[in-house]
């Protein structure tokens, strides 16, 4: 059984597609353009409502991909959830390649930033406030 291969499970393949195409960041109609002529935004929706897929279109949609058709047929998303649970390892520095650990921003400078930003709304308000009271307070010396 190769790692793509799910035992007894039914697969949506529509779905994985769509995963797949999200994973890579490829919109619909980018997608539908890369499939042909006859092919839509509405038609690409509809695929990856699909549960099973015709072989053909299985074949072009993966060379799109470039994945194996064998990751779109039976790609299970609970199974790989379990295998990444259960090789991952957290400790002594060995970290998932999708945690960012060298963000590109100082962490305290934004919230110094949205802190800075509160202050300014805050005293913004308060003027807004300052003003209506002594436009009342005019309001109530004329009556």
């Amino acid at each position: 059984m190769s790692q793509f291969e799910t035992p007894d499970k039914k697969v949506h393949q529509g779905r994985n597609i769509k995963r797949f195409r999200e994973m890579l960041g490829i919109k619909q109609e980018a997608f539908a353009y890369e499939l042909g002529d006859d092919w839509n935004q509405k038609k690409v929706s509809l695929l990856e409502q699909r549960e099973t897929i015709e072989t053909n279109i299985l074949t072009q949609v993966a060379a799109i991909l470039k994945i194996p058709v064998q990751a779109i047929e039976n790609f299970d998303e609970e199974q790989a959830m379990n295998i990444i649970s259960n090789t991952a390892s957290f400790d002594n520095c060995h970290y998932p390649a999708f945690l960012n650990h060298q963000p590109t921003f100082n962490p305290i400078d934004k919230i110094v930033e949205l802190y800075d930003d509160k202050i300014a709304l805050y005293e913004r308000m308060l003027k807004e406030k300052e003003e209506m009271m002594a436009e009342l307070k005019e309001l109530l010396k004329h009556k």
